[in-house]
C-alpha cells in the first residue's frame, strides 16, 4: 500500500533553455528562464501528477488512484491537505447535489463529512425534494484529520511536499503535450498526465485595508512561477477575487436575542453508503442568526477609500458578496443577516458568515461590534480578500483537459469556480480522465441530463465565466430528475460500466448500490401495484376519513398526497421491514411518488427539445409576445438573445416547459413564413 511521503534529491541541474531529444520534429520545452536538463531524475512509475492538495486536488488524486494510475500528489505542506480555507461547511442548495454525485462516483468528501460534522441540515425543505440542499456544518480539524488519513491509506497514491515551479511540455510535430513538472526549482518529475488544482494560489494576493501581500491564503506563498508558465504557453487568463470574514471568539458573543437554528432530527448523511452520521441528533451544535445595524453601513462607507480590495475592478462572487458589496449595491437596506457558525467541537472561534470584509483592522473591530450580540466581540482572525489568476474555462474539453496542451488538466478555482463542492466535482472528473488517458481508455463525461457535474462543466466550457461560478439548482433544465436522493441510481453503475478495469467505482461499491436500488425498485413496485380508495388508505394510518372519497388510488399516489411525516408513517406501516424501515429509503420513495407523474412529461419535453437543438431562433424575436412565458424568463431571453434552442436551454432558470413553449413558437413562426 502506498501513501508515504516521497523524497526527491535537490541535485542542481545545468541551465539549458531548450534541449532536443533524439527524434526529428520533437522538442521538449522547459518554460522557465532558468532552463532544464535531460539529466534530471526520472520517475518512470508516475502516471498522473496532481498539483495542489485542496478539495479539487484530493478528489483528483484519489479518483486517479482508484482508476488504477500511479498517482503523485504535490503540495507545499502535507499538514494543509484537507484545509477548509473559508467557510466551515459543505453542501447547500445545488452544492449538496454535487457532493451526492461525487459520492455516487465513490468520491471521498461526502463520506468524510459524515464523520466530521457538528450539524446536519436539509435546506429548502419548503420546496420539493428535487431542490433540497443537504448541508453539514463541519469541524475543521476533524475534516482535515480524516482527509489526510484517507490520502495516506489510498492505494496507488503517493504525496510529495514540494513547490511546483514549472511544467515540462513536449512539442511533437506542432502539438504540445504536458509530460511532467519541475519542482523546487531544479528537479524534473515526468508523468503521462498532469492535473493543476492551484485554487487561489496562482499569483495570489491578499488584501487587508490598503495592504497587499503575495499569498494564496493567509500564511501560504502564492504559485507565481506556475502562473507565469501557464501564461507563456498562451492560455487566456483573467483575475477574480474572493474574501473571508473575521473569526470571533465564542466567549465574547452575547447569544441572547439571536435566532437559534438547530440541526435535523435525525441528521441526514451525504454518502449513500451510510444510513446515519457519526453523531446523534441531540449532540449537534446550533447555528444562530443576527443582523447588522445602520452603524455598520456607515463604518463601511467611511472606510472605502482605505480598502484596496473594493477599489479593484476584478469581479468577486455575486452570490456570496462581501459586506462592502452589499452596502454599496443596496444603499437603502438598513440591515443584513449574519450567521454565527461554529468551527468545531473544541474550537472557540466562530465563523461570521455573511460578513466577508477587507476593510482595515480598526474598522473591522468597529463594524463587528456594531452587530447585534457582538457589542463586546473579540476578533481572533481578521477578514481579508484574495485576488488570483484563473484560466478562461472555454479553453477546456468536457474532460477538463486543455485544448492547447494535451495531457494537461485543470480543476477547481483555476477554472473560475468558487466553493469546495464545485472544486471537488471538477477534481473528480479531471482525475478519472487523466488516469484513463494514461491507460488509453475512452474519456468519461457526465452530460447535462445526467448530473449537476455535467451542468457545471458544460456551463464553464461553453459559456465561460467572468465571475466566480457557483452551482444552483436553477442552472439545470433537468432538475426534477437530478435529485439529491437519486445520484447513485443515475451515476454509480454507469461510472462502473464505463470503465471496467479502469473505473473509479469499486466492485464492492457497485454491488452495494445494486442491492440498495433493488430494494428501492421492489418497494416502489409494491406501492404501484396495490390500489384502494383514499378512504381506505387514510383509515389504514389512522387519519380522518371524512370527505376522503371512494376514488381508487395506488399506494404510491396516496404517498404523494401526504406531508413528510404522514408519508413516513404510511410507508413504515405498508412496506415489509426489509424494504421500508430505513429513513433514507422512505425519503427516496416519497420523492419517487411526488415526481412519478411529471417526470415522463419532462422526458418527452426534453426529447422534443433535443430533436431541434440546432433550430435557429432569430435575432428579432419579440419574446414578450410569447404568451406562456413568465416575465422573468422573457427578461432573461431578451438579455441573452440565444442564437439556437440549445443555447436557450443553458440559460439559468430555464425549464423544459419554457423550452418547449419557445421551440413551438419558433417552429410555428418559421412555418408561417415559409408558407
Amino acid at each position: 500500500m502506498i501513501g508515504s511521503l516521497l523524497k526527491i534529491s535537490s541535485r542542481k541541474l545545468p541551465s539549458c533553455p531548450l534541449f532536443s531529444l533524439n527524434c526529428k520534429h520533437h522538442r521538449r520545452i522547459h518554460l522557465k528562464s532558468c532552463g532544464a536538463s535531460v539529466g534530471g531524475r526520472r520517475y518512470d512509475d508516475v502516471d498522473v501528477i496532481v498539483i495542489g492538495g485542496g478539495h479539487a486536488g484530493c478528489e483528483a488524486a484519489t479518483a486517479s488512484a482508484r482508476v488504477g494510475a500511479n498517482t503523485l500528489l504535490l503540495t507545499h505542506k502535507f499538514s494543509t491537505i484537507g484545509e477548509m480555507s473559508c467557510n466551515p461547511s459543505f453542501g447547500g442548495i445545488g452544492k449538496g447535489h454535487l457532493v451526492k454525485e461525487i459520492d455516487a462516483h465513490d468520491g471521498i468528501c461526502g463520506r468524510i463529512c459524515d464523520v466530521s460534522g457538528v450539524q446536519y441540515k436539509i435546506l429548502n425543505r419548503s420546496k420539493g425534494p428535487a431542490v433540497w440542499g443537504p448541508r453539514a456544518q463541519i469541524d475543521r480539524k476533524l475534516y482535515k484529520k480524516h482527509m489526510q488519513e484517507e490520502i495516506r491509506k489510498t492505494e496507488n497514491l503517493s504525496v510529495l511536499e514540494a513547490s511546483v515551479d514549472d511544467l515540462i511540455v513536449d512539442d511533437v510535430d506542432g502539438k504540445l503535450k504536458c509530460v511532467g513538472v519541475i519542482v523546487d526549482g531544479n528537479e524534473m518529475i515526468f508523468s503521462a498526465s498532469v492535473i493543476i488544482t492551484a485554487g487561489t494560489f496562482l499569483r495570489g494576493e491578499i488584501h487587508l485595508g490598503m495592504e497587499r501581500t503575495p499569498a494564496g491564503r493567509m500564511g501560504d506563498q502564492p504559485a507565481v512561477g506556475l502562473a507565469k508558465t501557464i501564461e507563456k504557453i498562451g492560455f487566456k487568463m483573467g483575475r477574480l477575487k474572493t474574501g473571508t470574514p473575521p473569526r470571533i471568539l465564542r466567549k465574547s458573543i452575547n447569544f441572547e436575542g439571536m435566532t437559534e437554528w438547530k440541526g435535523d432530527d435525525p441528521p441526514h448523511p451525504f454518502s449513500y453508503e451510510n444510513d446515519r452520521v457519526y453523531i446523534d441528533a441531540d449532540e449537534q451544535l446550533s447555528c444562530f442568526t443576527t443582523t447588522t445595524t445602520p452603524q455598520v453601513a456607515q463604518i463601511v462607507k467611511d472606510s472605502l477609500h482605505q480598502n484596496v480590495h473594493v477599489q479593484e475592478e476584478t469581479n468577486g462572487p455575486r452570490y456570496c458578496p462581501s459586506i462592502e458589496s452589499k452596502i454599496i449595491k443596496f444603499p437603502l437596506k438598513s440591515s443584513h443577516v449574519c450567521w454565527i457558525e461554529p468551527e468545531g467541537w473544541d474550537c472557540d472561534e466562530i465563523y461570521l458568515q455573511g460578513f466577508s470584509c477587507t476593510m482595515p483592522r480598526e474598522h473591522q473591530i468597529k463594524a463587528v461590534r456594531s452587530i447585534k450580540g457582538l457589542e463586546s466581540a473579540e476578533i481572533s482572525k481578521f477578514g481579508y480578500g484574495v485576488e488570483y489568476d484563473y484560466i478562461d474555462p472555454r479553453q477546456l474539453r468536457s474532460t477538463l483537459e486543455t485544448h492547447r496542451v494535451g495531457q494537461l488538466y485543470l480543476a477547481g478555482q483555476i477554472n473560475g469556480t468558487t466553493g469546495y463542492e464545485e472544486a471537488a466535482a471538477q477534481g473528480l472528473i479531471a482525475g478519472i480522465n487523466a488516469a484513463r488517458q494514461t491507460q488509453s481508455k475512452t474519456p468519461y463525461t457526465v452530460e447535462r441530463s445526467e448530473g449537476y457535474i455535467g451542468v457545471m462543466i458544460d456551463d464553464l466550457t461553453t459559456q465561460g465565466t467572468n465571475e466566480p461560478y457557483r452551482m444552483f439548482t436553477s442552472r439545470s433544465e433537468f432538475r426534477m430528475s437530478l435529485r439529491p436522493d437519486n445520484a447513485d441510481e443515475r451515476l454509480t453503475e454507469r461510472a462502473y460500466n464505463m470503465a471496467i478495469g479502469g473505473g473509479c467505482v469499486s466492485l464492492a461499491r457497485l454491488r452495494s448500490t445494486q442491492a440498495r436500488l433493488q430494494r428501492l425498485h421492489e418497494a416502489s413496485a409494491l406501492l404501484r401495484g396495490e390500489c384502494a380508495s383514499i378512504t381506505k388508505w387514510r383509515a389504514r394510518v389512522g387519519m380522518d376519513t371524512r370527505g376522503a372519497g371512494s376514488r381508487a388510488k395506488s399506494a404510491l399516489q396516496f404517498v404523494s398526497m401526504l406531508d413528510s411525516d404522514g408519508a413516513h408513517a404510511f410507508l413504515e406501516s405498508f412496506l415489509p421491514p426489509q424494504l421500508g424501515a430505513g429513513l433514507m429509503m422512505r425519503e427516496r420513495l416519497r420523492a419517487i411518488a411526488l415526481y412519478d407523474r411529471v417526470l415522463p412529461l419532462q422526458e418527452r419535453m426534453m426529447e422534443e427539445v433535443k430533436r431541434d437543438e440546432a433550430l435557429e431562433i432569430g435575432d428579432n424575436l419579440d419574446y414578450s409576445q410569447i404568451g406562456s412565458l413568465k416575465s422573468e424568463m422573457v427578461e432573461k431571453l431578451e438579455l441573452c438573445r440565444p442564437r439556437t434552442i440549445a443555447a436557450a436551454s443553458r440559460i439559468q432558470g430555464m425549464t423544459p416547459s419554457c423550452l418547449v413553449v419557445l421551440l413551438r413558437h419558433v417552429r410555428n413562426t418559421k412555418s408561417k413564413l415559409s408558407s
